[in-house]
């Protein structure tokens, strides 16, 4: 496809070619692993290079979990997993503050939301004040303990895995805390041919324990400089445009309850601009938007009741405006 001229930066040139490599390596090293789920793989590592939390939805035994921890693998940085629990408490992901026996004095010991790249499995086996501790941390980078902030290094980021079907013992995110998740990204069945090769190469690996097979190809502190260069992609005023009008779509679009907030908007021109560093160029089209709008877009709008009982998702309603909104040209 030709990218229009207008969409295309005169001046200020920004070198995106390492980024690119290194994204080529990270896939590259979970492909040793995951088998088929390129477009699972690629929004993982847009949220990563656009500082943007993810939660990922599957059914049971496809490999959620693995993904991210095969990621955080590729990456030379601290990573935390934490296993939400019916009667997990909220110091017990943030830390707490405990009494030193010699000094007398209170003392935080860092819980493990303190490291680089954290994955929580089944986020929504906690209740809402687990979940609410991670309020601060994912939204402003720090945790406030009995008055006293402490700043999260860089990188930081949170991976959460939840199943979309088991309701026993769950309890549903709040609206006001899945929009703190850039993407959500859905995790499906294999197919065929896929789970063919998956199992034909679980035969040949034998004893070879999968994750020793994942290298470092990245650092915390390149993440962090990608990220940063990211942010100066170039973006024309009409992309600007477009993105804002897709937003403002689901808010009046009547088969829609709950819109999309201005959070939203920002993750669209985020994650568009990554997209673009990924494909290896320093300006964004409009099938850059396109391509990422679901997966920011479905976990922050309700559907109307009616339209739910009709079989409707909201996937087809974001089609919906997306087929109607004037794409720039």
């Amino acid at each position: 496809m030709s990218t229009p001229d207008k969409f295309m930066p005169f001046e200020n040139r920004i070198d995106v070619s390492d980024i690119q490599t290194k994204v080529v390596e990270i896939k590259r090293e979970l492909r040793k692993v995951i088998v088929g789920q390129e477009d699972v793989i690629n929004q993982l590592v847009i949220a990563l290079l656009s500082n943007g939390h993810s939660l990922i939805e599957g059914l049971p035994g496809v490999a959620k979990t693995m993904m991210a921890k095969l990621l955080a693998k590729t990456i030379q940085s601290d990573f935390s997993r934490i296993q939400f629990t019916p009667d997990l408490m909220p110091s017990d992901v943030t830390g707490s503050s405990v009494l030193n026996m010699q000094t007398n004095e209170f003392e935080f010991k860092k819980g493990p939301i303190f490291s680089n790249i954290i994955l929580i499995d089944e986020i929504n086996r906690s209740p809402a004040k687990t979940q609410a501790a991670l309020f601060e941390c994912m939204s402003e980078n720090q945790v406030t303990v009995d008055g006293t902030t402490y700043k999260l290094s860089p990188p930081f980021l949170v991976f959460a895995t939840q199943n979309p079907i088991e309701q026993e013992g769950t309890y549903r995110l709040p609206e006001a805390q899945l929009d703190r998740f850039m993407f959500k990204i859905n995790v499906d069945y294999p197919e065929l041919e896929d789970e063919i090769t998956l199992l034909t190469e679980q035969q040949e690996r034998k004893n070879i324990n999968k994750e020793s097979l994942i290298e470092v190809v990245i650092s915390g502190q390149m993440i962090t400089e990608f990220q940063d260069r990211i942010k100066s992609i170039f973006v024309h005023s009409d992309i600007i445009k477009f993105i804002a009008t897709l937003v403002f779509q689901t808010r009046t679009d009547q088969n829609l309850y709950i819109g999309a907030s201005p959070r939203a908007s920002i993750a669209l021109l985020d994650a568009a601009k990554t997209a673009a560093a990924i494909d290896g160029r320093d300006f964004v089209i409009p099938e850059d938007v396109k391509n990422v709008a679901y997966a920011i877009l479905g976990h922050r709008v309700v559907l109307m009741p009616e339209k739910e009982m009709e079989g409707y998702s909201t996937e087809n309603i974001i089609q919906q405006i997306i087929d109607r909104v004037e794409i720039p040209r």
